[in-house]
């Protein structure tokens, strides 16, 4: 008989990573144990967990069983999903943030220009999810908003500091390639 403390442990893993409820007979060959002894040993992990008035609970739902979040727990989810940005950022957006952390402090006016069209929208986008931010004003004409990136800019690209971006020379083609492609040009082009 294998350490029931050890299967357990096992199982819960198993039940975490699983993206879908897990049906006992799934369960049972895995581990190489009866379905009526992993039925027992699920029913015990469920007990335990609503017990001890854990965070998670093991419900048996649609022919599994799955981890759930506790019910108690519904409106701290709610409010730390509804504060959490999802989703990618678009082509344009990663265009913006890229020419902010590498020009920063910059104005709406200098990236149009160093992209070509205005970047008012993604830059909104871009302060929503808060990883760009207001920084100062120029001390020019207008005195306009300068924007650079925030904490939370550092934290999700993993950087203690912006020094530790990678240098853009990096990224830039060496002078033989640019040569090769000017001359790749054709008259007119």
């Amino acid at each position: 008989m294998k350490d029931r403390s050890a299967v357990l442990r096992h199982l819960e893993a198993v039940l975490f990573i699983a993206d879908e409820p897990v049906p006992t007979a799934d369960l049972a060959v895995l581990f190489e144990l009866p379905a009526h002894r992993i039925g027992d040993l699920l029913r015990s992990l469920q007990a335990s967990l609503e017990e001890e008035g854990r965070g998670i609970v093991l419900r048996s739902v649609a022919g599994g069983w799955r981890l759930a979040t506790s019910p108690e727990s519904a409106p701290y989810l709610e409010r730390f999903v509804g504060e959490q940005r999802h989703g990618r950022l678009s082509q344009a957006a990663l265009e913006t943030l890229a020419i902010v952390a590498y020009r920063q402090p910059i104005s709406r006016g200098q990236l149009a220009e160093i992209r070509g069209v205005s970047s008012d929208g993604v830059l909104r986008t871009l302060v929503s999810r808060g990883v760009v931010e207001e920084v100062g004003r120029d001390q020019g004409p207008g005195q306009a908003i300068l924007y650079g990136t925030s904490q939370v800019f550092l934290e999700q690209m993993g950087l203690n500091a912006l020094s530790e971006l990678p240098s853009l020379a990096d990224f830039m083609p060496s002078s033989k390639e640019v040569e090769r492609m000017e001359s790749g040009l054709g008259p007119g082009l």
